[in-house]
Formats: structure tokens, sequence, C-alpha cells
């Protein structure tokens, strides 16, 4: 493992931390895209270029992006008056550190069954491109239908929650 992958291992735990620990909505759908970002940049440095574009285009473009227009459309970008973190920020920690430690076991675990000599596979970003818009454009056009819908639900309770105010 490089130095690069212990730094991007540590910018998606610390995304992820935060947007678990933070109080403030906003920031922690901002949180939550930087921990995205991470995983996109993981994909990219294990050479999974399209996992890793296609965490960037639906998981940062748009579903974080989604997120954070969600929140402030319903106004729910208030700054909290208690301090930044939320009360259960060690409830969080407690469950983040068991996933971890179970994730851990199992990755550990599977070293063992997992042969050391594996073929690379030959499908390349070209070949997935082709197959998404041939064979796959139908689920391809579904999740397009499916983010431009939760984009217009948004928009529609934000605009019930402003006539419900005045």
């Amino acid at each position: 493992m490089s130095f690069v992958f212990y730094i991007l291992a540590a910018l998606t735990v610390a995304g992820s931390l935060a947007a678990v620990l933070l109080k403030n909505t906003v920031h922690c759908a901002l949180a939550l895209t930087v921990a995205f970002l991470g995983l996109a940049l993981l994909f990219l440095d294990l050479d999974a270029q399209f996992a890793g574009f296609a965490q960037i285009l639906v998981y940062i473009g748009a579903v974080a992006i989604l997120v954070v227009f969600a929140i402030l459309l319903t106004r729910g970008s208030e700054t909290p008056k208690d301090g930044v973190f939320s009360h259960t920020w060690l409830v969080g920690l407690v469950i983040a550190a068991a996933v971890f430690a179970v994730l851990g076991w199992a990755v550990l675990g599977s070293a063992r069954v997992l042969p050391h000599e594996t073929a690379a596979p030959v499908v390349t970003v070209r070949d997935i491109g082709v197959a998404l818009i041939g064979r796959y454009i139908l689920p391809l056009e579904i999740v397009a239908i499916l983010l431009t819908s939760a984009m217009i639900g948004a928009v529609i309770v934000a605009m019930h929650d402003k006539e419900g105010a005045k």
C-alpha cells in the first residue's frame, strides 16, 4: 500500500466521521460529499476508472448536491444554538468503531480464503460505456428519472413550507 492510499483513506474516514458527528445538516451533507470524493479517489488509485468516475458523477455530482439542495430548500440549515457536535456523538463513534472492526475482521479473514494469484479483468471503460448506452440503457434512464423526481420532490416540499409560513 502506498502513501497516497493512506492519505485518501484518512480523507475518507475524516469525511465520514464529520458526516456522523457534526450537528448542522448542511455541514454533514458537505462532509458526506468529502467522503464520497475520498472513495472515488480510492477507486481511481486502484485502477478502477469506471467505478471512480461513476462515483464522482453519480454520488458527488448528483446525490450529494441533491441532498444539499433539499436541505437548503426545506430550511433545515439553521445553525444549531448548542454547539457544533451532536449530543450523541459518543454513540455514533462507538457504532462507527464497531462497523470498522467488523469490516476489518471480514477483510482480514477473507485474505486467507482468496487465491493470491488472480487474472486481471480485460474489460475496459469503453466496453462498460458501450454496454451502458446499448444493453443497459433502460436502467440508466430509470436512474436519471429517479434523480429528477427527487429534485422535483424537494422543490415541492420547499414550496409547501413557504406557503405554510405566509
